[in-house]
C-alpha cells in the first residue's frame, strides 16, 4: 500500500532550524545540527554541510515548502540557495534551551582556550592553563554572546580580566638551537607553530629566533625535547608585547 505525500511537503529529521520573517511571512531553512554557528563564524565555507536541503519552508517540522510567489515578495529572488544563504546569515537559530545551555559551554570554553593562546602572565612571562582563565572569567561573572564570534569575545574578557589579574597579550620570542641532523625536518614540523622567524642561522647547528603565540610554548618545547632526544635547546628570550591597539586575533 502506497502512502499519498503531498508534492508541497519535504520530511527531515535530525534538523536545525534557523527563521526568519519578512513581509508578514515566516520562512524557515533546515540545517544541520551543530553546523550553523561554524557557517557564522567562518570555520565551515561549505554550504552543503550546512544546510539539509537548499529548500525554504514556511514550516519545516510539517515538510511544508514556501510558495514561489512568496519568496519573490519577499526577497526579490526565487533562487532558494540565495536566501537560504541569506536566512542562515540573519534567522533565527531555533533551539532547545538544553542545546543552548551545551552551546553557550562550548563557546565559553572555546573563549577560554583563545585567551591561555594569546596572553602570559607578565611577571612569570609564562602562558595561562585553559582551567584557570576559565575559572576567572566565572569569577568576573562573564556571560557568553551568542551571535558574537568567539574572537571578539576574547578580546572583551582580556580586557576585563586586566582589572583584576596580571595577565597581557604577547608574542614569546624563543631562541632554539637543534642539532643538524634533525634540524631540517623538526623544522618542518615547528613551522605551523611559529608567527615570526626573526632570525635563522644554520652551519652545524640550526639557530632560530622566532615570534610564538604563548599558548603554543609547551607544544614547541616537547615537540624539541622528543624530537632531539633531548640535544636541542630551548630558551626564552623575551615578550613582546601586542599594541593595545591591535584589535585582531588570528
Amino acid at each position: 500500500m502506497s502512502i499519498f505525500t503531498p508534492t508541497n511537503q519535504i520530511r527531515l529529521t535530525n534538523v536545525a532550524v534557523v527563521r526568519a520573517r519578512r513581509g508578514g511571512k515566516r520562512f524557515e531553512i533546515a540545517c544541520y545540527r551543530n553546523k550553523v554557528m561554524g557557517w557564522r563564524s567562518g570555520a565551515e565555507k561549505d554550504l552543503d554541510e550546512v544546510l539539509q536541503t537548499h529548500t525554504v519552508f514556511v514550516n519545516v517540522s510539517k515538510g511544508q515548502v514556501a510558495k514561489k510567489e512568496d519568496l519573490v515578495k519577499a526577497f526579490g529572488t526565487d533562487d532558494q540557495t540565495e536566501i537560504c544563504k541569506t536566512i542562515l546569515s540573519k534567522g533565527e537559530l531555533q533551539v532547545s534551551d538544553k542545546e543552548r545551555h551545551t552551546q553557550l559551554e562550548q563557546m565559553f570554553r572555546d573563549i577560554a582556550t583563545i585567551v591561555a593562546d594569546k596572553c602570559v602572565n607578565p611577571e612569570t612571562k609564562r602562558p595561562y592553563t585553559v582551567i584557570l582563565i576559565e575559572r576567572a572569567m566565572k569569577d568576573i561573572h562573564y556571560s557568553v554572546k551568542p551571535h558574537k564570534s568567539t574572537k571578539q569575545q576574547a578580546l572583551e574578557v582580556i580586557r576585563q580580566l586586566k582589572e583584576t589579574m596580571q595577565i597581557e597579550r604577547a608574542h614569546m620570542r624563543l631562541r632554539f638551537i637543534l642539532p643538524a641532523k634533525e634540524g631540517k625536518k623538526l623544522k618542518e614540523k615547528l613551522k605551523p607553530l611559529i608567527k615570526v622567524i626573526e632570525n635563522e642561522d644554520f652551519h652545524e647547528q640550526l639557530e632560530i629566533v622566532c615570534l610564538i603565540d604563548p599558548g603554543c610554548f609547551r607544544e614547541i618545547d616537547e615537540l624539541i625535547r622528543s624530537e632531539t632526544k633531548g640535544k636541542g635547546t630551548l630558551e626564552v628570550l623575551s615578550l613582546k608585547d601586542v599594541e593595545e591597539g591591535d584589535e585582531k586575533l588570528e
